[in-house]
C-alpha cells in the first residue's frame, strides 16, 4: 500500500493563505490555481490549500486535526521559531511548553488552522 502524499487545508481564500504559508514556511507554491495551491513538503508529498469546500474554512468550526512541522535541534531551537513567527504576527495559540514528546507550541494560520512545531522524534 501506499503512504499518504497529499495533505490538504481548507482555506477561505487562496492568495491569503498561500502568502501566510509562503512566508511562514519560506516555500513557494510548486502549482498554483485561483481554488487549489500546492507545495512540494518532500519529493512526492504535496502540502495544499484548497477553497473547493469553503463552508468548512471558518474560524469557528472546530479543528480536529494540526499540520506539523517537526524540526532539529534544541527545545532553544523550537522557541526561537517561535519568537520569529510571533513577530511576523501569527495567532499563537498554545505558547511554548514541554510535552511527552518534547518542547512544542501551536499557532492558527488566518482560517483556524492549527499548526504545530515539535521537535523531530
Amino acid at each position: 500500500m501506499s503512504a499518504p502524499n497529499l495533505f490538504l487545508v481548507y482555506v477561505r481564500d487562496a492568495a491569503v493563505a498561500t502568502r501566510f504559508y509562503s512566508d511562514l514556511f519560506e516555500i513557494q507554491p510548486v502549482f498554483t490555481s485561483p481554488r487549489y495551491v500546492a507545495f512540494e513538503a518532500a519529493p512526492g508529498v504535496l502540502f495544499a490549500l484548497w477553497t473547493g469546500r469553503s463552508e468548512h474554512a471558518t474560524p469557528s468550526t472546530p479543528r480536529t486535526s494540526e499540520v506539523g512541522l517537526m524540526i532539529p535541534g534544541s527545545a532553544a531551537a523550537i522557541d526561537a521559531l517561535h519568537v520569529r513567527w510571533a513577530a511576523k504576527g501569527v495567532a499563537v495559540v498554545e505558547e511554548p511548553h514541554d510535552e511527552v514528546f518534547g518542547r512544542t507550541f501551536v499557532v492558527a494560520d488566518p482560517d483556524g488552522n492549527l499548526i504545530r512545531v515539535s521537535p523531530v522524534d
